[in-house]
């Protein structure tokens, strides 16, 4: 079973993290979420130490992405955690009848990927 922390604008896209809590308790999940971004009222310099931590203990961080995920700091700050700790990453596009934007410090060759539950589970097992 893969472990993942689950990056989303808390503010704006609070009911796509609800979809995929509901595709991990599929009976064919191979994923359980084990955390997932927090409001941004408290991203302080202890906020960043706890996801740091939080991010260590997964095997992958999927980004659910939305029209205003590139201004979303704490998604931001969870890509660079990401970075630094080497962890495996990839991108939702949550909305798929919508534009959906990148956190600020994607790398260019980051990919949005389509979310369809075929697709995530493929997502999953790519090394």
């Amino acid at each position: 079973m893969t472990k993942i922390f689950v990056s989303f604008d808390y503010d704006h896209d609070r009911e796509l993290y609800g979809s995929l809590v509901a595709q991990a308790k599929s009976l064919d999940s191979p994923f359980s979420i084990v955390d997932r971004s927090l409001p941004s009222a408290i991203h302080d310099g202890n906020w960043k130490r706890q996801v740091r931590a939080r991010i260590r203990e997964v095997d992958v961080v999927v980004f659910i992405c939305g029209v205003n995920t590139h201004s979303a700091a704490g998604m931001a700050a969870e890509m660079s955690i990401a970075h630094s700790e080497r962890k495996r990453y990839f991108l939702l596009k949550g909305r798929p009848d919508r534009t959906c934007s990148k956190p600020k410090n994607a790398l260019g060759w980051d990919r949005m990927e389509p979310w369809t539950w075929t697709n995530l589970k493929e997502l999953l097992k790519s090394p």
